[in-house]
Parts: C-alpha cells; structure tokens; sequence
C-alpha cells in the first residue's frame, strides 16, 4: 500500500515543489543582484526577511494555497476521508500554538540558541496534532514542506559559506548570530527549516486545507440541494 501511494503524493507535490523552487531562486537572485529593496531586501528580523513585501517573493505564504490544493485533491480521489470532528479542533489547536509560543518561551530560563530548541518543539508538536484529523494531508504537507525547504537549506549553507549578504546567511544580525560556520548553519539553518518551516507548513496549510474542504462540501451540498427544485420545477410545468 504504501508503494501505491507515494507516487500519488509525489505527483501531488511536484508542481507545487516546483513553484516553491523558482520563487527561492528568484528570491536569491533578487537580493544578490540588488532589486528593490521593498520586495528583495536582504535584511531578516531572525526568522524572516523584513520590509514591506518581502513576504511576497517567499514561500511561507504558499502554504496557504497549496495546503487548500492539496486538501481538495485529495478529497477527489475517493480516498480516506478526514474526521470533520477532530479537524477544527487540531487546526486551532495548532495556531494557538503557533501563535501562543513566543509568550510560553519567555517562561523558559533558557538563553539563545538553546532556546531555539523549545521554538522547534513547540511548532512540532502543533504540526503533529494535524495527523489526527487527517493523516493522509499531513503526509502530503509533509512531503511538500521537505521539497520546499531543502532546497532553502542548501541555498543558506551556500550563503553562509560565500558570506553573500543576503537573508539567506543572516547579515546585520547581532553577533550572537556570527557562529563558526557549521553551528550556525546547523542552529539557524538546517533545524529551523527543516523542523520549525516544515511544522508550519503543516499547520498554516491543515487549516486552509479545512477552510477549501468545508466550503466545497457546501458548495457541493448546495448544487445537490437545487437539483431536485429544479427537478421538481420542470416537472411541474
């Protein structure tokens, strides 16, 4: 079975992978070559680059989209069906999380980057709470998270190594951030995306994943419901 299915949700993420991979590109070439700095500033605020559309040309908000795409697909296939019971309650359960920890980690007595570990955990556990009510999305928002965010890896390892001054290796940070190279890559790289971005991948995209569900059932339960009036109608005449 599970032979069967992969190539599905490997086809299910190709072209979402791939828009993912040239809008990383080009967010690099836009920071290297100097475009407007309101769109590609390499300037980051630690987590993400910073200025007034710089969340455009990123992939963060893709997975609002694609988590809706992928939901709706995989209701088309005939396959396991998500517990609308447990659903709202993991989706929220996950951004209240999400939006919650920063207040729960200044309860820690933990400095930096230690502290980044307790961040990780918190956006994992709020992504693990999504297989519950649907464990057949949270393995292609997984699989889609990885795809997107590996590429991010080796591209941060890259600049971090060439020090091309770009978000993607963290310039004008504070210098708690300057660590030798394979700690720094392995703090504010590799786990951050690879754990903390593939976490909220699953999260922010489960929860447009239930939006696009309920709203093409009712959708769907509107078409059925006006089929017989008309039905009824033309009958009538």
């Amino acid at each position: 079975m599970k032979s069967e299915s992969r190539p599905d949700t490997l086809r299910l993420i190709f072209i979402p992978a791939l828009i993912s991979l040239g809008v990383t590109l080009l967010r690099l070439a836009g920071e290297l070559l100097h475009w407007s700095p309101a769109w590609f500033s390499p300037e980051t605020s630690g987590t993400r680059p910073v200025g007034p559309f710089t969340w455009v040309v990123g992939i963060t908000w893709l997975a609002i989209p694609f988590g809706a795409y992928f939901a709706v697909k995989l209701c088309s296939t005939g396959g396991k069906r998500p517990s609308m019971h447990v659903w709202p309650f993991t989706a929220i359960a996950g951004l209240v999380i999400m939006v919650a920890s920063p207040y729960l980690l200044r309860l820690i007595p933990v400095k930096f980057p230690q502290l980044l570990i307790f961040i990780w955990l918190f956006m994992a556990i709020a992504a693990i709470l999504q297989y519950f009510a649907w464990p057949e999305l949270f393995k292609t928002l997984l699989a889609y998270g990885f795809a997107a965010r590996i590429p991010v890896v080796i591209v941060m390892l890259l600049a971090m190594m060439g020090n091309w001054g770009t978000h993607y290796d963290y310039v004008g940070l504070p210098p708690q951030f300057m660590m030798p190279l394979l700690p720094r890559f392995l703090w504010l790289a590799f786990f951050p995306q690879l754990v903390f971005w593939v976490g909220f991948t699953i999260v922010a995209g489960s929860a447009a994943g239930l939006v696009a569900t309920v709203a093409m059932r009712l959708r769907t339960r509107a078409v059925t419901q006006t089929k017989p009036d008309k039905m009824a109608g033309s009958a009538g005449s």
